[in-house]
């Protein structure tokens, strides 16, 4: 509730929220702001999830999309700043990254997240030739060219769909922006435990070594095919 509190609906017409068949009430409470709801009734993981997201946003014609995770972490006070950089042109994916005021661990970040975090994104930047400040925050801005141009149903349904997102964004070629975006992380956040941050990991590492081989022209995954852009029925 004080996430959709604080989103600026003087630019924001509709927001959308997707229930993975969760059983913590997530929905009953979003039904009751008004949020338009949509419930799996199996869970269909973090990447199934999002996939939802984008093809119901797509449907509303929505010319900007914000991934904005419901539990706080993420201020919705820079919706319109990261949707006023894709509205413009500038770029179709913008990040808000907890990294570049350089306040994660104040904001209480756990140490091995931050550590992980940094070792993670040196090793992609170099295979993926950028300069991004941080590839693992779950705040995003997209355009609607980049979510129909993109083959998303290549894309896992596991919590590395995040960081495949952004590999296929730079293999195709679509401009990525940043934000600076506070952090905060307390008890009731949302957050995944260490085997699963450990498959993460390999996940993310497996994804950046992929996009370089077929850089090269060793190999030729499937995850940048672009055959059938968009999120499909059946995504």
């Amino acid at each position: 509730k004080q996430t959709y509190d604080e989103i600026p609906f003087d630019i924001v017409d509709q927001v959308i929220m997707v229930d993975d068949a969760s059983t913590d009430g997530t929905a009953q409470v979003a039904e009751e702001l008004g949020i338009r709801t949509f419930v799996h009734l199996n869970n269909l993981g973090y990447g199934g999830n999002q996939k939802t997201c984008y093809r119901e946003a797509l449907k509303t014609d929505a010319d900007v999309v914000i991934m904005l995770h419901p539990d706080y972490q993420y201020t919705p006070k820079l919706i319109g700043a990261m949707a006023s950089l894709v509205a413009v042109g500038q770029y179709d994916l913008v990040l808000g990254s907890r990294i570049i005021s350089g306040g994660a661990l104040s904001g209480g970040m756990p140490l091995y997240k931050y550590i992980s975090n940094r070792i993670l994104t040196l090793i992609e930047n170099i295979l993926l030739s950028q300069k991004i400040s941080e590839y693992h925050t779950g705040y995003r801005a997209f355009s609607r060219r980049l979510l129909q141009g993109l083959p998303l149903e290549n894309l896992s349904n596991d919590f590395v769909f995040d960081n495949e997102f952004i590999a296929m964004t730079i293999y195709f070629g679509y401009p990525i922006g940043e934000i600076s975006c506070p952090t905060k992380y307390f008890p009731e956040a949302s957050s995944i435990n260490f085997r699963r941050s450990l498959k993460y990991g390999f996940g993310v590492l497996h994804t950046a070594l992929l996009f370089r081989f077929k850089k090269w022209g060793l190999y030729h995954p499937k995850l940048f095919e672009r055959k059938g852009s968009g999120t499909s029925e059946h995504a």
